[in-house]
């Protein structure tokens, strides 16, 4: 059997709409990652390169971006996927470092295809020449009643909402029909995790998913 450092990383995407815990679950894993003495890196979407980040800045609070249309806004979000996927995703997995991503591809079929209402074909072309053939070892779909979620995400952002907190309630009921019409299509690489629930009951049982799938033989 090759050593943990011979073999190759794994990428773990968490998804969910906004206010679903994302952040706090992310930072738990890591420290499991940690207890395991397994190296890592995070990346964000959009974001993870200085390529990245001016386009997370643009999409998420220029001004200009106000009247961005559906198929640019899906575009930008491709570019910024592109550039993380062969500037850190690749090189890290290739090196044996696990990859923790904040929102991945699923997060553009569901919010530019669903949501938005663009063509899932033509969305599933963007996405697969954005990313090639790197793709998720495991996803975990936090998933949560919109309302609940909304209400979170705008009592933590700190006053500077983002386009994506400004939709309708409608949008974010696409959203997550959406993930979880995912999720029953790919239910080999999807975990749905109630986030309803105290965050340590989230964190449990996020834990058990990845010690059933990922930790066998850590």
């Amino acid at each position: 059997m090759q050593s943990r450092s011979m073999q190759r990383g794994k990428l773990v995407t968490f998804e969910g709409s906004e206010g679903c815990g994302k952040s706090t679950q992310i930072a738990r894993f890591l420290a499991l990652l940690d207890a395991r003495e397994i190296p890592w890196i995070q990346t964000r979407e959009p974001g993870g390169t200085p390529v990245g980040e001016k386009i997370r800045e643009l999409l998420q609070f220029d001004a200009d971006a106000a009247d961005l249309c559906d198929e640019s806004e899906l575009l930008l979000f491709a570019a910024s996927r592109a550039q993380l996927v062969r500037q850190v995703i690749r090189p890290a997995l290739d090196a044996g470092t696990w990859v923790v991503a904040d929102r991945f591809l699923d997060s553009t079929t569901v919010y530019q295809g669903v949501a938005r209402g663009l063509e899932l074909a033509a969305v599933k072309r963007v996405n697969e020449l954005a990313v090639g053939d790197t793709r998720p070892d495991l996803t975990l779909l936090l998933d949560l009643d919109v309302e609940i979620g909304h209400a979170r995400a705008i009592a933590t952002s700190g006053g500077r909402h983002d386009r994506m907190e400004s939709q309708p309630m409608e949008f974010y009921e696409k959203v997550r029909e959406g993930y979880l019409a995912l999720a029953e299509e790919e239910p080999g690489r999807f975990a749905v995790i109630d986030a309803s629930p105290e965050v340590d009951e989230v964190s449990a049982s996020i834990e058990r998913v990845v010690r059933e799938r990922l930790l066998m033989d850590a």
